[in-house]
Order: C-alpha cells, then structure tokens, then sequence
C-alpha cells in the first residue's frame, strides 16, 4: 500500500509539473502565477518622442506580472535584429519592438515564429511577404499624419498665390514614418498646383541633423523658401536655430508644420516660432500591456491598433502646453 501511495504522488507531480510550463503562445516561463517574459526592442533614443515612448512602455511592463528585457538598437537594425534573436534564444514569451526601418525582417521573424513566440510591433511597421509573421501592430496611422500637416498647410495658405515653395526634412531613411508622412503629405498637396516641394532630406529624426540639413537647404535656396515640413518636432526645432542663424523669423518668413506634438514644439509655438504640430502620441505602454497579455492568453486580438490624436496651431499652444505629458 506505501509503494502504490508513493507511486501515485509522483505521477501526481508529474501532471503538475506538466501543467506548470510555458503558458500563452510563448516559449518562456510566463505561466499562470509567474510573470509574462517581454523582450522588447527600441529604436534608440533619438527624440523627446521616442524617450517619452520608452518611459511608458517601461512603467507599464513591471513586476510582478511582467519581466521585462529591454534593448536600445540605437538606431541601428543590426543591433535590433542581434537583440530580436537573443529574446528568441531566451525563449521570452512575447517579443515587442520598434522597427528601425520597414524592410529585412523576414529572417529573424521566421526564426521567432518557429520558436512559436509572438512578436508585437509598436510605433512602427514592418515590410513582409507573410504577415502571420507578427501578431498585431499599435502606433500611429502615419500616413494620416502627413495628410494632417498638408491639410492644415492648405487652410493656413487660403488666399495666398503660388508658388509656396516647399523644403521637407524627412525622418530616417527607410523607416515607416518617413515613408509614410512624405506619401500622406504628397497625396493631399499634389491637387494643388501651388504647392513645390524643392528639396527633401533626411534630418534623421534628430535636433542636430535637423539643424545641418536646414542650414543647406537655406544655403542652396539663397532664402527663397516659405514653408518647412519636417517629420517631426526635434527636426523643426533644430531647423529653427539654423533659420534664426540666418537672419530669418522661423514661423513667419518660413512657416513651420510638424509631427509629434512633444513639449518643446508647443513652447515653440508659444514663443511664435512653430506655426502647427500633429499630435503622435508615444504614451502606448498600457495599450502595450493589454495586448501582451491577451496575446499571451492565446486571446484574439485586431491586427491594427491606432491611437487617438489631434492637430496643435499656434493660438492653442499656451492653453495646452501644462497639459503635454511628454
């Protein structure tokens, strides 16, 4: 009777044991009472936007419900793909990150998925032939943002006759919100004659490079330039400081729309140097958190996720300016 007893404890064990493995659709720990394993990978840390990002992903996945292992790609896809296959390895539950640019996953997301872990893209898009590839994507309609920067360039031009000469300070080269702002603001202001775009350059999402690349387009432009269109606030801002080393008023010799809608666009505004800015809104993180843990639950969830969001101009920048959060 002792040898039966102790025979049935342990095959007892055993069931337990197998009912205490990886949970969810992951390869990590992350079952029922132990935390969900997030690998996530950021882009780096290249704006007032992107920090804001990271802080908010970060607040959102903690103990006890989550590990997180985090990773700066600074940039640099090489970095992002090394720290995509290290998650893999790991065996993390669920895999979220911030693409550098749209194309070359397809590797590295075959790899995770034969290792039947989730990938979560945030912000930013990726370029693959399967999509099963990755499980959903929340971020941004970025083409809408740039329909939105054109759309209030129309009104804020009404009765003023062509040309409206045009330089657009692109964000990285490659990357989904570039690609996409420079194809939604071109789509609304190509019906309008009036509207030239006579340079267009990478400021690479950064203040400093934004500044460098504005200084050469005043330069090649020997001032002939109205309206600057920059992919996001840091860019502008940097572009400001090179409009104002110029001799120029930044916000009325050249007129300034950008994209983010970070703190330091709306005290631009309010010191009249930034005519509008388009909300893209970096503070995702408990959206995040929700669609980890559904996805880990095996739970269906949409393929896309956007995020709510506005156009800023200069006469709201006061009044909303203690309100911005990032």
């Amino acid at each position: 009777m002792r040898k039966f007893l102790f025979g049935m404890l342990a095959l007892g064990a055993v069931a337990l044991a197998g009912c205490s493995g990886s949970g969810g659709e992951g390869g990590g720990e992350g079952g029922e009472g132990k935390p969900i394993t997030v690998g996530f990978s950021q882009v780096g840390a290249e704006s007032e936007w992107r920090t804001a990002n990271t802080r908010s992903v970060k607040e959102a996945l903690v103990a006890p419900e989550f590990r997180l292992r985090f990773s700066d790609a600074q940039q640099k896809q090489e970095n992002q793909i090394k720290a995509l296959r290290s998650f893999i390895a790991q065996r993390v539950d669920v895999i979220a990150f911030s693409p550098v640019v749209e194309s070359g996953w397809e590797t590295v997301l075959r790899e995770a998925k034969a290792a039947n872990i989730p990938v979560v893209l945030t912000d930013r898009a990726v370029d693959v032939s399967d999509e099963s590839l990755y499980v959903t994507f929340i971020g941004s309609d970025f083409v809408e943002e740039g329909r939105r920067a054109a759309r209030w360039l129309i009104e804020d031009s009404e009765g003023k006759t062509g040309p409206v000469r045009i330089v657009e300070l692109q964000g990285t080269v490659g990357s989904a919100p570039a690609n996409d702002r420079m194809r939604g603001f071109k789509e609304v202001i190509e019906g309008d004659s009036r509207f030239q775009i006579v340079r267009s350059q990478s400021g690479d999402f950064t203040r400093a490079k934004g500044k460098e690349v504005m200084e050469a387009f005043i330069k090649a432009e020997n001032g002939g330039i109205d309206v600057l269109f920059a992919h996001n606030d840091d860019m502008a801002i940097g572009a400001i400081q090179a409009i104002e080393e110029a001799g120029l008023k930044p916000g009325s010799d050249i007129r300034i729309v950008s994209i983010d809608g970070v703190r330091g666009a709306f005290e631009a505004m309010k010191a009249g140097k930034l005519n509008a800015t388009v909300e893209c809104n970096p503070l995702l993180g408990e959206q995040l958190a929700q669609l980890i843990r559904d996805v880990h639950a095996g739970r269906e969830v949409p393929r896309r996720v956007t995020v709510e969001e506005g156009v800023y101009t200069m006469d709201q920048a006061a009044a909303e300016l203690p309100n911005r959060k990032y």
